[in-house]
């Protein structure tokens, strides 16, 4: 007897072949119906037996399309209607929009191997793609995702794109970037004037130069990348003037694993990272003998490496490269180029020449960066391969109203609710300038319409001036909610696992405006979704020029000292005080005691800065967390020492002291201590200092959890080392994987706090929030 069943699937089922696979399996199994598009994801009906529909719905889970994501399905009965035939049917519109779309992803196997055939129709053709690979967010303009709401439309098809396009049976049918030689775009080669040299093949003559050692600035999936050969000293160097990037590590992009393996440290897991079709930056332990310019990432014991992931890259590789530097295509600090025009006239003083193509990139996207720590992948900067895939909340939050948290002023993104997803985008870059915020305004708007979300509420950071924050008050149609900036962090952790809190949450980061209007970032916290009490801090220091000491952490070794020993500093027999500038020092503690432009702070950063400087690391950085970062590189392995440290109670909380860790550190300094041992040892210390102040606060709360988060915690040694100490004590922890731990997670938890307070949600701690209308 004839059954018949309807289906609302939802997920990220558009674009990624899902129907011609729908298709498919009807027919495999007998049934009839049709298949189409709708703006919340897919209608499936089915009509046969009850087993063959049960088969049906089984497989239909089972073996998914790879790109394919279900995020939910369900089904209901309906009156047979005698149907003899499935059918793709035309994609409907309407006025509720939910579709999840598919980020850009990598050539697939199949693509590859049809460019690299020279019978092939396709043979080196640099945009061949296909319902598994290719272009995505990048292009989509509107939902449902047709052709004709992409940036290619602009290309009519040919009659043998076409056949493919309309044959349910080929893995091209509806593949809305379709094209080939005869019909899609093309690549040329220009000038640093933008001005067109005619030459055969546009990307052999690109090849050809990066050989010769040229900058190239090469169009890509979400952006123009600048590129030279990483094994030529002297253009990585003359890119890094140019570009006025000194110091940053560069990213670099390698022909296979097997390349990648002669040059950086590979395990299992960052191997299987590197090759997924999101093809991501990782970072990965550099081989002592890897044979490229120590200018590609000097002090720093990792390079950020990744595969080839458009057609295009494949044909460049196919150059005596060992690897290519392939970095932003960029000033620094401003977005990265997308448009043609815009590329020659703000990359004309860095490239040499630009390979650029006529397909237009409708929203920028940079690389995203990962690491592997401890066989889990940790977003570093989550951006193309994973925009826009939801992050998914507990069902519990599905009635939550739809909120716009519009993050911080570093690493921004922002982040739209929709019941139980919570859509980041990409990465956005640091709010310092107005490119920066009108490229945050256009994501605003263009996620708003893709996904068509009205927010409710809008959130943002507490401090009033930063951008985002200026920019959600000035919304005036909408009611706004500040959300401590420590407090989004643990918030973004508790929404990733899917908690509800209680938890002792630990922030630490560089700077955030705090409650009492000093400046925060080594905060432990009782916390929940909408509510915290500070429960312990590192103890108070001046912040000698406020944004400026984090640039000279020089200022902070010197206000550390001067906290610990006072004026009998000078008397130091320590390198650090030997080179002081006197008249700089005698201004720098006038501010500080005067309290003159000299916030105080308890920030962990900071804190990092000090002891960096001090140990002859960094007195001057050229690039966020560098004096941090290089401290952590700079250890001796398996160093087992530490410090005296205190955590002593004051008032209703806890202080963690850092006066005897810093004379701890003095003292090792003038016995000629290496700083590799000194450096292990103050990892050590911060371990067991915040794991005995986890230890008081769970005595007295009673709770066992532990969420970190902040931008510290990109620190491996602190992240795996507090995670084993507290784990050994009984904890529960958690802590980022599929967000940034830095402030790239904050718009995650100003959302959820945001919605959660506007719908009236209580918190048991005595910290919380009210909505401003």
């Amino acid at each position: 007897m004839k059954k018949r069943a309807r289906g609302a699937i939802q997920g990220i089922v558009q674009g990624v072949g899902f129907r011609p696979f729908v298709y498919q399996l009807a027919v495999r199994y007998g049934l009839s119906g049709y298949v189409t598009n709708t703006p919340s994801g897919v209608e499936v009906e089915v009509e046969g037996t009850w087993q063959d529909i049960k088969k049906f719905v089984d497989t239909l889970v089972s073996e998914h399309p790879p790109l394919a994501h279900i995020a939910s399905a369900h089904w209901k009965d309906i009156p047979p209607k005698g149907e003899v035939s499935f059918k793709i049917r035309e994609s409907l519109g309407g006025p509720e929009r939910s579709a999840l779309i598919s980020p850009d992803v990598s050539i697939c196997p199949e693509c590859l191997s049809e460019m690299r055939d020279p019978l092939n129709r396709r043979f080196r053709y640099p945009f061949v793609n296909c319902t598994n690979c290719g272009p995505r967010y990048t292009i989509i303009m509107d939902i449902p995702y047709d052709r004709s709401a992409t940036t290619m439309k602009k290309f009519r098809m040919c009659a043998a794109c076409q056949e493919e396009y309309h044959d349910p049976n080929n893995r091209r049918f509806h593949a809305q970037p379709n094209a080939c030689w005869e019909c899609g775009p093309v690549a040329t080669l220009h000038n640093r004037d933008g001005i067109s040299i005619l030459c055969a093949d546009p990307v052999q003559e690109g090849v050809s130069l990066l050989q010769k050692g040229a900058i190239l600035a090469i169009k890509g999936l979400g952006g123009f990348h600048l590129v030279v050969d990483a094994a030529n000293h002297k253009a990585v160097v003359r890119l890094r003037k140019r570009k006025h990037r000194e110091e940053k590590p560069l990213a670099i992009m390698v022909k296979d694993i097997d390349a990648a393996l002669e040059i950086a440290h590979i395990d299992e897991g960052e191997a299987g990272l590197l090759r997924s079709h999101r093809r991501p930056i990782v970072l990965l332990k550099k081989r002592r003998f890897h044979g490229l310019s120590p200018q590609v990432a000097p002090k720093n014991g990792y390079f950020g490496m990744m595969l080839p992931y458009t057609p295009l890259h494949y044909l460049l590789m196919e150059g005596s490269f060992k690897a290519l530097v392939m970095t932003s295509g960029n000033m620094t600090e401003e977005p990265i180029n997308t448009d043609n025009q815009e590329a020659f006239e703000h990359l004309g003083e860095i490239a040499d020449y630009f390979l650029t193509h006529n397909r237009d990139i409708y929203l920028r996207s940079d690389d995203s960066v990962l690491r592997v720590v401890d066989h889990t992948p940790r977003q570093i900067r989550r951006s193309r391969g994973y925009v826009p895939v939801p992050v998914f909340l507990p069902e519990e939050l599905r009635n939550l109203p739809p909120v716009l948290g519009v993050g911080g002023e570093l690493k921004n993104t922002i982040c739209l609710t929709k019941e139980n997803r919570a859509f980041l985008s990409q990465h956005i870059g640091d709010m310092e300038n107005l490119e920066t915020f009108e490229f945050f305004r256009l994501t605003v708007s263009h996620l708003r319409r893709i996904l068509e979300i009205t927010p409710e509420v809008i959130a943002h950071d507490l401090h009033p001036d930063y951008l985002s924050s200026k920019y959600a008050l000035e919304q005036k149609e909408f009611p706004t909610l500040a959300v401590q900036h420590h407090h989004a962090h643990i918030v973004s952790c508790l929404a990733e696992h899917g908690l509800k809190g209680p938890v002792i949450g630990m922030a630490m980061d560089g700077t955030g405006l705090g409650l009492d209007n000093r400046i925060w970032g080594g905060e432990i916290f009782l916390s929940d979704l909408t509510s915290f009490a500070r429960k312990a801090h590192f103890d108070y220091v001046r912040l000698p020029g406020g944004d400026a000491a984090a640039r000279y952490p020089w200022r902070m070794a010197l206000i550390y000292l001067h906290k610990t020993f006072g004026e009998e500093l000078f008397n130091l027999s320590i390198p650090f005080v030997r080179n002081l500038s006197q008249s700089e020092s005698s201004i720098i503690l006038q501010m500080a005691s005067k309290g003159v432009h000299s916030p105080l702070t308890s920030s962990c950063g900071r804190f990092f800065d000090a002891v960096s400087s001090l140990l002859g690391v960094r007195h001057e950085i050229a690039y966020e967390g560098q004096a941090a970062i290089e401290l952590e590189m700079c250890q001796s392995p398996n160093q087992a020492g530490s410090y005296p440290w205190q955590v002593k109670r004051e008032g209703e909380g806890w202080v963690m002291k850092t006066t005897e860790i810093i004379r701890g550190i003095v003292e090792d300094i003038e016995k000629g201590e290496r700083r590799g041992v000194i450096s292990g040892r103050f990892h050590n210390t911060l371990i067991q200092m915040l794991k005995d102040a986890c230890l008081k606060i769970r005595e007295e709360s009673g709770i066992e959890q532990v969420a970190m988060s902040g931008g510290s915690f990109q620190n491996i040694t602190l992240l795996r080392g507090l995670t084993r100490a507290l784990t050994a004590e009984g904890f529960r922890v958690y802590s980022h994987a599929k967000v940034p731990t830095n402030d790239g997670s904050l718009c995650l938890g100003q959302a959820v706090c945001a919605g959660l307070r506007y719908s009236g949600f209580e918190g048991m701690f005595e910290v919380s929030y009210e909505i401003h209308r």
